[in-house]
Protein backbone atom coordinates (compact mmCIF):
# COMPACT_ATOMS: atom_id res chain seq x y z
CA UNK A 1 0.00 0.00 0.00
CA UNK A 2 1.26 3.44 -0.86
CA UNK A 3 -0.08 5.35 2.13
CA UNK A 4 -0.77 4.57 5.76
CA UNK A 5 -4.42 5.63 5.47
CA UNK A 6 -5.06 2.52 3.38
CA UNK A 7 -3.56 0.35 6.12
CA UNK A 8 -5.88 2.10 8.58
CA UNK A 9 -8.86 1.26 6.36
CA UNK A 10 -7.78 -2.38 6.38
CA UNK A 11 -7.59 -2.40 10.19
CA UNK A 12 -11.03 -0.79 10.43
CA UNK A 13 -12.42 -3.41 8.05
CA UNK A 14 -10.88 -6.14 10.22
CA UNK A 15 -12.85 -4.69 13.15
CA UNK A 16 -16.07 -4.92 11.13
CA UNK A 17 -15.30 -8.55 10.25
CA UNK A 18 -14.70 -9.23 13.96
CA UNK A 19 -18.20 -7.99 14.79
CA UNK A 20 -17.10 -4.83 16.61
CA UNK A 21 -19.78 -2.32 17.53
CA UNK A 22 -17.19 0.32 18.47
CA UNK A 23 -13.69 1.23 17.32
CA UNK A 24 -11.35 3.78 18.85
CA UNK A 25 -8.77 5.11 16.40
CA UNK A 26 -6.02 7.51 17.38
CA UNK A 27 -3.19 9.01 15.39
CA UNK A 28 -0.39 10.86 17.15
CA UNK A 29 2.16 12.80 15.12
CA UNK A 30 4.93 13.92 17.44
CA UNK A 31 7.80 15.52 15.53
CA UNK A 32 9.70 16.37 18.72
CA UNK A 33 9.80 12.70 19.70
CA UNK A 34 10.21 11.75 16.01
CA UNK A 35 7.22 9.39 16.33
CA UNK A 36 4.04 8.63 14.44
CA UNK A 37 1.74 6.27 16.32
CA UNK A 38 -1.50 4.77 15.05
CA UNK A 39 -3.66 2.84 17.51
CA UNK A 40 -6.92 1.05 16.73
CA UNK A 41 -8.87 -0.71 19.48
CA UNK A 42 -12.16 -2.51 18.94
CA UNK A 43 -14.66 -4.46 21.01
CA UNK A 44 -15.00 -7.29 18.49
CA UNK A 45 -14.76 -10.98 19.20
CA UNK A 46 -10.98 -10.89 19.75
CA UNK A 47 -8.55 -13.76 19.27
CA UNK A 48 -6.77 -16.29 21.40
CA UNK A 49 -2.98 -16.00 21.79
CA UNK A 50 -2.28 -18.51 19.01
CA UNK A 51 -4.46 -16.71 16.46
CA UNK A 52 -3.02 -13.33 17.50
CA UNK A 53 0.50 -14.64 16.75
CA UNK A 54 -0.59 -16.05 13.38
CA UNK A 55 -2.23 -12.88 12.00
CA UNK A 56 1.20 -11.47 11.16
CA UNK A 57 1.79 -14.44 8.86
CA UNK A 58 0.71 -13.48 5.31
CA UNK A 59 -0.44 -17.06 4.65
CA UNK A 60 -2.96 -17.00 7.50
CA UNK A 61 -6.45 -15.53 7.33
CA UNK A 62 -9.77 -16.29 8.96
CA UNK A 63 -11.64 -15.11 5.89
CA UNK A 64 -13.06 -17.79 3.62
CA UNK A 65 -13.02 -15.57 0.52
CA UNK A 66 -9.24 -15.72 0.10
CA UNK A 67 -6.23 -17.75 1.19
CA UNK A 68 -3.87 -14.99 2.32
CA UNK A 69 -4.11 -12.13 4.79
CA UNK A 70 -1.62 -9.46 3.77
CA UNK A 71 -2.94 -6.39 5.61
CA UNK A 72 -1.24 -6.67 9.00
CA UNK A 73 1.97 -8.31 7.68
CA UNK A 74 2.41 -5.47 5.15
CA UNK A 75 1.75 -2.86 7.84
CA UNK A 76 4.27 -4.54 10.17
CA UNK A 77 6.85 -4.55 7.37
CA UNK A 78 6.20 -0.86 6.63
CA UNK A 79 6.66 -0.01 10.31
CA UNK A 80 9.87 -2.05 10.57
CA UNK A 81 11.24 -0.37 7.44
CA UNK A 82 10.61 3.03 9.02
CA UNK A 83 12.24 2.39 12.39
CA UNK A 84 9.08 1.35 14.22
CA UNK A 85 7.04 -1.73 14.89
CA UNK A 86 3.61 -3.25 15.32
CA UNK A 87 2.06 -4.73 18.44
CA UNK A 88 -1.21 -6.59 18.64
CA UNK A 89 -3.11 -7.42 21.82
CA UNK A 90 -6.31 -9.41 21.74
CA UNK A 91 -8.61 -11.06 24.25
CA UNK A 92 -11.34 -13.46 23.14
CA UNK A 93 -14.74 -11.90 23.65
CA UNK A 94 -13.29 -8.48 24.45
CA UNK A 95 -11.58 -7.17 21.33
CA UNK A 96 -8.29 -6.36 19.70
CA UNK A 97 -5.84 -3.47 19.84
CA UNK A 98 -3.32 -2.83 17.08
CA UNK A 99 -0.63 -0.23 17.64
CA UNK A 100 1.89 0.68 15.00
CA UNK A 101 4.74 3.15 15.34
CA UNK A 102 7.03 4.78 12.82
CA UNK A 103 9.99 7.09 13.09
CA UNK A 104 8.29 10.28 11.84
CA UNK A 105 11.33 11.56 9.92
CA UNK A 106 12.39 8.20 8.46
CA UNK A 107 12.83 8.46 4.68
CA UNK A 108 11.06 5.13 4.18
CA UNK A 109 7.96 6.08 6.18
CA UNK A 110 4.94 6.05 3.95
CA UNK A 111 2.90 9.27 3.98
CA UNK A 112 -0.18 9.24 6.16
CA UNK A 113 -2.29 9.99 3.10
CA UNK A 114 -5.95 10.90 2.79
CA UNK A 115 -7.34 10.20 6.25
CA UNK A 116 -10.52 12.18 5.55
CA UNK A 117 -11.26 10.05 2.49
CA UNK A 118 -10.39 6.86 4.36
CA UNK A 119 -12.67 7.71 7.27
CA UNK A 120 -15.49 8.70 4.93
CA UNK A 121 -15.18 5.44 2.96
CA UNK A 122 -15.36 3.48 6.21
CA UNK A 123 -18.31 5.44 7.60
CA UNK A 124 -20.33 5.02 4.41
CA UNK A 125 -20.36 1.26 4.88
CA UNK A 126 -23.70 -0.23 5.91
CA UNK A 127 -21.94 -2.22 8.64
CA UNK A 128 -19.66 0.49 10.04
CA UNK A 129 -19.54 0.40 13.84
CA UNK A 130 -19.34 3.55 15.93
CA UNK A 131 -15.97 5.23 15.54
CA UNK A 132 -14.25 7.44 18.10
CA UNK A 133 -11.43 9.20 16.27
CA UNK A 134 -8.65 11.48 17.45
CA UNK A 135 -5.76 12.83 15.36
CA UNK A 136 -3.23 14.89 17.28
CA UNK A 137 -0.41 16.95 15.78
CA UNK A 138 1.61 19.93 16.97
CA UNK A 139 -0.97 22.11 15.17
CA UNK A 140 -3.88 20.77 17.25
CA UNK A 141 -6.32 17.92 17.66
CA UNK A 142 -9.20 16.82 15.46
CA UNK A 143 -11.64 14.47 17.17
CA UNK A 144 -15.15 13.18 16.70
CA UNK A 145 -17.35 10.30 17.77
CA UNK A 146 -20.01 8.86 15.47
CA UNK A 147 -22.07 7.83 18.50
CA UNK A 148 -22.70 11.53 19.22
CA UNK A 149 -23.37 12.25 15.56
CA UNK A 150 -25.82 9.34 15.29
CA UNK A 151 -27.58 10.51 18.47
CA UNK A 152 -28.18 13.89 16.82
CA UNK A 153 -29.35 12.31 13.57
CA UNK A 154 -31.81 9.89 15.15
CA UNK A 155 -33.02 7.49 12.46
CA UNK A 156 -31.13 9.22 9.62
CA UNK A 157 -28.17 7.04 8.54
CA UNK A 158 -24.66 8.42 8.07
CA UNK A 159 -24.76 7.40 4.41
CA UNK A 160 -27.83 9.53 3.65
CA UNK A 161 -26.60 11.84 0.82
CA UNK A 162 -26.88 15.16 2.69
CA UNK A 163 -25.28 13.68 5.80
CA UNK A 164 -22.53 12.08 3.71
CA UNK A 165 -21.79 15.42 2.04
CA UNK A 166 -21.64 17.14 5.45
CA UNK A 167 -19.36 14.39 6.78
CA UNK A 168 -17.03 14.74 3.78
CA UNK A 169 -16.66 18.47 4.44
CA UNK A 170 -16.35 18.01 8.22
CA UNK A 171 -13.61 15.38 7.88
CA UNK A 172 -11.67 17.29 5.21
CA UNK A 173 -11.79 20.54 7.17
CA UNK A 174 -10.86 18.85 10.45
CA UNK A 175 -7.85 17.08 8.98
CA UNK A 176 -6.74 20.21 7.08
CA UNK A 177 -6.78 22.31 10.26
CA UNK A 178 -4.21 20.09 11.97
CA UNK A 179 -2.09 19.04 9.01
CA UNK A 180 1.66 19.29 9.45
CA UNK A 181 3.32 20.76 6.44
Amino acid sequence: MLELALHVLDILQNSVEAGASRVQLSIREDRQADRLTITAADNGRGMDAQAARRVLNPFYTTRTTRHVGLGLPLLAAAADAAGGGLTLESVPGQGTTVQVTFRWSHPDRQPLGDMAGTLLAFLMSERAPDLAYEHRTAAGTFAFDTAAIRAELGEVPLNQPLVAAWLADFLSEGEAEISLR
